[in-house]
């Protein structure tokens, strides 16, 4: 069992009990007594763990006086330390838990907190959390309070390379990073509130296509395809809408389909109305759509969360996580930054669904080991919650 001590004026050493270092601190305490004898042996004599005491058996020799021809004089004796309980400058400050010298304000400004309930799992997989005084959360960001400006530094420097974000057309992918997107920012044209649902009426896929210059990486996840779909609200009409999506390997006529109708919305975006309307698609199909009671009620795993103030989660921030965790389980490429634990609530199926419901695999689930301290040792265990 190791405790610290406090070595005046200021510095606190880790000891473990009946130490050689422990037993150095112990001696200085008394080293201005054994200035003039001479220290022969030292060693702790036994004492219960708990007792707050310390027992220290020292062997002491003296030259006597002439009188006494010079005589070496030895005594033995026990010192008794008394420990007393004392909280270090950093454990009261994380103690009181108002104390900080520096705080990170992450805000976005969009609608949706998907791109936040990836970035906790970033955090919580790189432990980022360990060094945070208190996590804030408010109603367009988090706060993350730190008792140094190297910690705050530590994750502003993650936050910078760990938040890219990518896109595909016609299976050319594109891939911006923080730094290109803060050199040239633009807005997004649409928000997942905005998502409505089609229905497959007719496909074929494009296996043959001509690669023009300057298209740059292809998508080798996705298959190119061209599809008729209808809005599930105008299934008393006739009305057709014809796309290219990359969602080929996905779809068949029937399926459900969430996308973005650009036909009845308004765009007011400059650089979409510098655009020619002939490359402007009627729809933009985003993802297959599935049964959220079915995926809910089969879902056998589980993430933990980081622990900061917050009223609880409205009806829209539920709704919010539900679109992210399915977003893990259709996308390998999100999920493999993020730790998956098995939650032995839920009974577990085979890996196969007859469905094509997406599912993640036994394989990629942790156990969820219960630990009540960080297994590094280190401040922030108390900072995850389930």
């Amino acid at each position: 069992m190791n405790f610290r001590y406090l070595q005046p004026p200021g510095t606190w050493m880790q000891c473990a009990l009946e130490s050689r270092e422990l037993l150095t601190l112990c001696l200085k305490k008394i080293k201005a007594s054994l200035s003039k004898v001479r220290l022969i042996d030292a060693g702790f004599v036994w004492t219960e763990p708990h007792s707050k005491r310390l027992k220290v058996k020292l062997t002491v020799q003296k030259e006597a006086s002439k009188v006494m021809n010079g005589a070496i004089l030895q005594q033995v004796f026990i010192v008794e330390y008394i420990v007393q309980s004392q909280m270090c400058d950093d454990c009261h400050r994380v103690e009181a838990k108002d104390f900080w010298k520096a705080v990170v304000q992450v805000r976005q400004k969009t609608l949706h907190k998907k791109t936040f309930f990836y970035l906790e799992q970033l955090i919580l997989k790189h432990r980022l959390h360990q060094n945070t005084l208190r996590i804030k959360e408010i109603h367009d960001g988090l706060d993350f309070y730190y008792s140094s400006k190297q910690h705050a530094q530590k994750m502003v420097d993650f936050l910078q390379c760990t938040v890219p974000c990518s896109f595909s057309l016609a299976l050319s992918v594109a891939e911006i990073d923080g730094n290109t997107y803060w050199r040239h920012p633009f807005n997004s044209l649409f928000q997942p509130k905005q998502l409505e649902e089609f229905i497959v009426m007719d496909i074929s896929r494009i296996h043959e296509r001509k690669q023009s210059a300057g298209t740059g990486m292809l998508s080798t996840r996705h298959t190119l395809a061209e599809a008729w779909v209808r809005k599930t609200s105008e299934l008393n009409t006739d009305h057709q809408y014809f796309c290219r999506t990359h969602l080929g390997h996905l779809l068949n006529p029937g399926d459900l389909v969430l996308g973005f109708d650009l036909v009845s919305c308004n765009l007011n975006d400059e650089f979409a109305n510098k655009m020619n309307p002939q490359n402007i698609p009627d729809v933009i199909l985003i993802k297959k759509s599935y049964d959220r009671t079915k995926r809910q009620r089969r879902r056998n795993w589980k993430l933990k969360e980081l622990e900061r103030d917050r009223e609880g989660m409205d009806t829209d921030d539920e709704r919010q996580y539900q679109d992210f965790l399915e977003d893990l389980e259709e996308d390998e490429t999100i999920r493999k930054n993020v730790n998956i634990y098995k939650n032995s609530v839920i009974p577990v199926e085979s890996d196969t669904d007859d469905e094509g419901i997406p599912r993640i695999s036994l394989a990629e689930m942790l156990e969820d080991l219960q630990i009540s301290r960080d297994a590094t040792g280190g401040e922030g265990a108390d900072m995850l919650t389930e």
